[in-house]
């Protein structure tokens, strides 16, 4: 754990009292000016000036190639801040004394100053988010532009021409030297604040070094302006200088060391845009590096050819040997890694898809499909037992010339057979139930036969879910209307208590003698008789799509628009009723039970009615009582429909006019119609 400092990394604590220690000797320095000495010495000077304005002709080329590898905005003005450094101190050391000039000249005070502020224009505006198209288009001129100001003030320098031949020049611009210092000074402070902030966002080690370079080269331009030349302090400035720079260069020359290249030196300090782009180009060429991988391992390509598509991407990036070669793990890593989530999309879409309502065939149909995809095209296969045989469907092959059969295997574990295929056994409540055989050429990993195996249970589950949902599905709809059963396995909270009024057509049939029949009939006999009426019955109504409500006795009750809403219910009604009368007219004995039928139309209170442990769908309301009303008006043979009903009839239905009957439970009349025919109407 790093230790603090009143809530900061003691290595920030460090790094920040070895930057004020400079500032901290030069104030010493101004304190005591007897402690600041004359040190005058030619040849020092010029070697220690000449080195660093080779370090930063170094910088300079190694950051503009950087920047025209990726047309990097930032890491171009930076290149242009190292270059103009290099130019400048270089001219400050040839102007040095003794070495091409006898004395000392204006060049040689202002070089220096003016080079360094010219450098903190190029750094502070890299650390701006600059418009990269203008600066790319505007690169070549600010060079040429630059070169062309160090020719001429070279040529002027040494050439002892007016104005920098006088050595006095320096003295009689102090005033505008200060600004220029005071403003380079502001510049630098900006670049490091931006660098820091940049800094805290990649953790790049060139960031750090650009970064600590700036607040060295900010303290020399102080030490420029206070220090009397060749004094301790003029020095100074020289020292900070050439320990800024060669900070960078050092930063460099570790990261070569580590890397073994110089492509990827200044990568931290490109822009973001810069970035994106190269993280997408890497993406794009990893992508293709491991398309190729895939490509070897089914042997489309050769080892050569493989050979030669790294070593164009190590060409592209500019990569050593050995990053090469962990580009190229990479890729096979990321090739496994990409198979083995395939491979586990597979088992979990298999999971999605062994819902209790997808049948049993398409099940497994899907899940072959899904297997030859996901495990990389490998041919798959499933067998079924039935009836003690393993038969093997050709709808669940994906290779229809796969004619070998595979015994199945005992126990749950997987088995490898010796042509290289993997045959998972599936169950059933625990009980053989087939066998899912997976072919690969050069055999199964470990990791495959385990993947391979849970694919196979989830497999399993997902066939007894079928197979379960196949039994209650029958079950259910034997003890309750197809209509609400599918609702209720679409919406299970359909079935809660509670209901809707609703406009329904309810039909209500019973049979007429047969309490005569039931007196002298055999209980077997009752039981037939009702299974064979309420067979036509039932069918006439589900052909209209009509829902039986419930069998009470003799009698059934049937509604229409509920809970399916039927726009034309009422018809429907009618035409299952005379459906089921012409059905039980040929089935029926000369002298047994007939059905009488009584329909009605209006709203009603349609829903689930009971209690929490037992409920029932049913309609309550006054159209249902009326339907019941004219069931038993009616004769045997007849259909009987109230006034509500026949109004929603379309014209071309024969009725005979019944008037109005008195009916139980109810005070008024009710008109009521017979209902003969529905000739001219469309079925």
């Amino acid at each position: 754990m790093v230790e603090r400092t009143r809530g900061v990394p003691a290595r920030v604590v460090v790094w920040a009292f070895h930057l004020t220690l400079p500032l901290a000797g030069l104030g010493l320095l101004l304190a005591v000016p007897a402690a600041d000495v004359r040190l005058e010495h030619h040849p020092t000077h010029f070697w220690l000036i000449a080195l660093a304005a080779a370090l930063n002709v170094g910088l300079a080329v190694l950051v503009a190639r950087a920047a025209r590898r990726h047309d990097d905005a930032r890491l171009l003005l930076v290149g242009l801040a190292f270059l103009t450094a290099a130019l400048f101190l270089g001219l400050h050391a040839l102007a040095t004394p003794g070495v091409l000039l006898g004395s000392r000249n204006g060049g040689f005070a202002l070089a220096t100053p003016v080079g360094l502020a010219l450098a903190a224009l190029f750094t502070a505006a890299s650390a701006l988010d600059l418009p990269s198209a203008t600066v790319l288009r505007l690169a070549p001129w600010l060079r040429r532009g630059l070169l062309a100001v160090a020719a001429l003030w070279g040529v002027v320098s040494l050439a002892g021409l007016p104005p920098l031949a006088d050595p006095a020049i320096a003295e009689e611009l102090s005033g505008p030297l200060v600004a220029v210092a005071v403003t380079a000074v502001l510049l630098y402070g900006v670049v490091a604040v931006r660098y820091l902030r940049l800094y805290r966002r990649r953790r790049s080690v060139m960031l750090l070094s650009i970064l600590t370079a700036n607040v060295l080269l900010a303290e020399s331009m102080i030490a420029v302006v206070l220090g009397p030349s060749w004094h301790l302090t003029w020095w100074l400035w020289h020292v900070l200088m050439s320990l800024a720079f060669g900070y960078i260069a050092y930063s460099a020359y570790a990261g070569y060391q580590a890397e073994g290249a110089t492509t990827g030196l200044f990568d931290g300090v490109r822009t973001e845009e810069t970035v994106q782009a190269v993280r997408a180009e890497y993406g794009a060429a990893l992508e293709a590096l491991v398309s190729a991988v895939r490509r070897q391992e089914a042997g489309e390509i050769s080892a050569d050819e493989m050979g030669l598509i790294t070593a164009g991407m190590a060409s592209r990036f500019g990569l050593t040997e050995g990053q090469t070669a962990v580009l190229g793990r990479a890729a096979s890593a990321l090739r496994g890694e990409r198979e083995q989530i395939e491979r586990l999309g597979v088992l979990v879409a298999i999971g999605h898809e062994s819902r209790v309502r997808l049948a049993e065939d398409d099940l497994l149909r899907r899940a072959v499909t899904r297997v030859a995809a996901g495990f990389g095209g490998h041919a798959v296969r499933i067998g079924l037992l039935a009836d003690g045989v393993l038969r093997y469907p050709d709808d669940l092959s994906t290779d229809r010339t796969w004619t070998t059969d595979v015994d199945l295997p005992t126990g749950l574990d997987p088995v490898e057979t010796g042509d290289d295929v993997l045959a998972c056994p599936l169950t059933v409540k625990d009980l053989p139930a087939g066998v899912l055989l997976v072919r690969r050429p050069g055999g199964f990993t470990d990791r495959d036969r385990s993947l391979l195996a849970s694919l196979a249970s989830q497999l399993s589950m997902g066939m007894e879910n079928a197979r379960l949902y196949h039994q209650l599905d029958g079950l259910f709809r034997q003890y309750m209307s197809p209509d609400v059963a599918t609702a209720l396995l679409a919406d299970p909270t359909q079935a809660a208590l509670g209901g809707a009024v609703v406009d329904v057509t309810a039909v209500f049939a019973d049979l007429r003698g047969f309490t005569t029949f039931s007196e002298t009939a055999s209980p077997e006999e009752i039981v037939v008789l009702l299974n064979r009426y309420f067979e036509v019955a039932t069918a006439a109504v589900l052909a209209e799509g009509g829902t039986v409500v419930q069998f009470v006795g003799d009698a059934m009750m049937a509604l229409f628009n509920a809970p399916a809403r039927q726009p034309d219910h009422a018809l429907r009604a009618v035409r299952a009723a005379l459906a089921m009368q012409e059905g039980i007219a040929g089935i029926a004995d000369a002298d047994g039970p007939t059905f009488r039928v009584g329909i009605n139309t209006g709203p009603a209170l349609v829903g689930n009615i009971g209690s929490t442990a037992l409920r029932n769908f049913n309609a309550m309301g006054d159209a249902v009582n009326v339907a019941a009303r004219l069931e038993s008006a009616a004769e045997p043979g007849q259909v009987v429909i109230g006034e509500a009903t026949r109004l929603l009839l379309p014209d071309g239905v024969v009725v005979e006019p019944l008037g109005e009957l008195t009916v139980k439970g109810r005070t008024g009349p009710v008109t009521a119609f017979r209902l003969r025919a529905l000739a001219g109407v469309d079925a």
